[in-house]
């Protein structure tokens, strides 16, 4: 019992002492917010300590994603080390990476803090794949991730040290890679459906990582620093990221104001492509690599029009070889003001010209590129996973192959990676759901499902008698609910502020229990419902319930649950309580 007291003790010390105020509430940062509640403390730009609320919130997210893994996938748990040797980020050509933490032993090794692990679980595979009949495999792990940041900022949305979910797939042949790929997408959004918040499948650029197919997750916020457009056709739907996103103008060739042009080489470098595009819009990379079937060298991709025409002309001194590629985007047309052409010498017979095309980023209102017929819709987000069909991307340089049917040793393996970013999508919950009177967690990852408050009377009085019963009749009804019950928060202090500092704690349910209404108690909904106007799990069982129990409903409101108030006899208030968490 002892033990218990000072356990409680403890951890009440590590919440906040009291309700923030209204004006902290509505218009503190959520970073900030999610410190001053005692989830999380920042020590430095980007790093944080974590705390007993934020640790029980992740556990519980790392919890779903696991039983969903190796439910669905039969995945593999391991646990990699932080430190990556610079060796493997040679091979793959991504040492320079200006975001890695990079240090050195005392035997003037280098290594640096992983920020993602496509290389250490590529090497470590080697030892366990050697034929197919040891694939397909998928592996995983959840720990830390590192990531110099130039200029963290959001709190857990862009930090140095992250918590991190990465997964890698290996397969065989194309097929399995594709089946893999697919299936572990689909466990991705039952994980993001457990936690019923609105999360919104992207095609994407697969980047630095590398490969032929990638997916991100987002969660639509407004203020999100990532955008994802959508079509409005019923029959495309087809959503993607703005650097994925191809669209075309309600009307091509009408844009007659300035151009910008953006220069670019072939891989051979005897190739000059001009990228004219019209002026206030931004050049989408991908699509102008598309445009010219993808034969430009992306590592001058930074490099400003004078570097990329001086290049060209030192490497190519007899321009009889050479040739120059224009590229239009269908937004203009002759008439359009274009920039002077750089080079005083070349051979207009070796101009070409492709027309109609789109290389630039796509904007709300313009026409969907991928059906032709419906209208793109933009909605600000954050990225909160991301799934790569990598291909042998990794599996090349790092030698990983395998003994196929035919005994042919020197197959590569085909890998796939997914990450979900833990703290980034607790961070862009907070931030979502927030409101006037503090944070609203969905059940599933709230720290606590529900807390239990009463007026402070003293040691063995008869409220304190009864606020024993309800927690003797949790443990003796639902064992497991009732280890995730909120039952020490201030007992000193008010009913009221007690109730307030559930609130802003986000806990989705609170019991009151009251000496006045006593044998009746009363629940208070704090957690939001995504279902819109479907009906709740409670409503169904109301009407047949609400006799028994003296079940009672007062200010329900779709618009404001928070304001719903269950009031019901206490010895049926598990039952009320577990329909309620339902929806919630």
């Amino acid at each position: 019992m002892l033990k218990q007291r000072w356990f409680m003790r403890s951890l009440s010390t590590i919440l906040p002492r009291a309700p923030l105020s209204k004006q902290i509430l509505k218009s503190e940062p959520t970073a900030e917010l999610l410190e001053k509640l005692c989830f999380f403390k920042k020590t430095q730009s980007g790093i944080f300590h974590m705390l007993p609320a934020g640790m029980k919130t992740t556990d519980k997210f790392i919890g779903i994603i696991q039983d969903k893994l190796q439910t669905n996938n039969d995945a593999s748990l391991v646990s990699l080390s932080s430190l990556s040797p610079k060796s493997l980020w040679q091979t793959t050509d991504r040492w320079a990476n200006s975001e890695l933490f990079k240090l050195k032993d005392s035997k003037k090794n280098e290594y640096c803090l992983v920020a993602t692990c496509e290389e250490d679980i590529t090497e470590l595979m080697k030892s366990f794949i050697t034929s197919y009949k040891d694939m397909p495999a998928l592996v995983y792990q959840v720990g830390k991730k590192y990531r110099d940041e130039l200029r963290p900022r959001s709190g857990l949305l862009r930090a140095r040290e992250f918590i991190m979910m990465d997964a890698y797939s290996f397969a065989s042949d194309e097929s399995d890679a594709t089946r893999m790929f697919e299936d572990v997408n689909k466990t991705f959004l039952e994980i993001f459906q457990e936690l019923k918040i609105p999360v919104v499948r992207a095609y994407a650029d697969s980047g630095d990582i590398g490969g032929d197919q990638s997916i991100e997750y987002h969660l639509p916020l407004i203020g999100g620093e990532s955008t994802i457009l959508s079509c409005n056709n019923d029959s495309c739907k087809h959503v993607a990221t703005d650097e994925k996103a191809l669209s075309y103008p309600v009307e091509e060739g009408q844009f007659t104001g300035d151009v910008c042009v953006k220069y670019g080489l072939s891989e051979d470098h005897t190739t000059l492509v001009c990228y004219y595009y019209p002026k206030g819009r931004q050049i989408n990379w991908n699509l102008a690599k598309l445009s010219v079937d993808d034969d430009i060298d992306s590592s001058l991709r930074d490099c400003s029009n004078q570097e990329i025409t001086d290049l060209f002309q030192k490497e190519n001194e007899d321009m009889m070889f050479t040739k120059v590629l224009r590229v239009m985007d269908s937004r203009i047309n002759s008439r359009s003001n274009f920039p002077d052409f750089p080079l005083k010498s070349y051979l207009k017979n070796n101009f070409g010209q492709i027309d109609g095309v789109s290389i630039v980023t796509a904007t709300d209102g313009e026409i969907c590129g991928q059906c032709n017929e419906g209208t793109l819709v933009s909605t600000k987000s954050i990225e909160v996973a991301h799934t790569f069909n990598l291909d042998t991307k990794y599996s090349k340089p790092l030698s990983l192959k395998f003994m196929d049917r035919e005994n042919n040793s020197t197959r590569l393996v085909k890998m796939g990676c997914y990450g979900i970013g833990v703290t980034r999508v607790i961070a862009s919950i907070a931030e979502l759901t927030r409101d006037i009177h503090g944070l609203r967690w969905p059940v599933a990852i709230a720290p606590w499902s529900v807390s239990i408050v009463s007026t402070p009377q003293g040691k063995n009085s008869e409220t304190d008698k009864n606020y024993g019963k309800i927690v003797s009749l949790f443990k003796n009804k639902d064992p497991k609910l009732a280890s995730n019950i909120m039952t020490n928060l201030n007992r000193t202090a008010s009913m009221g502020t007690n109730i307030s500092l559930s609130h802003s704690i986000g806990i989705p349910l609170t019991i009151i229990v009251g000496n006045k209404s006593w044998p009746r108690v009363e629940i208070e909904v704090r957690g939001r419902r995504w279902s819109g106007t479907d009906i709740c799990k409670w409503e169904e069982e109301y009407p047949h319930l609400k006799e028994e129990y003296q079940w009672e409903v007062n200010n329900a409101s779709p618009i404001d649950p928070y304001h719903e108030k269950h009031i019901v006899l206490h010895k049926h208030v598990v039952d009320v309580v577990k329909l309620l968490l339902q929806d919630l």
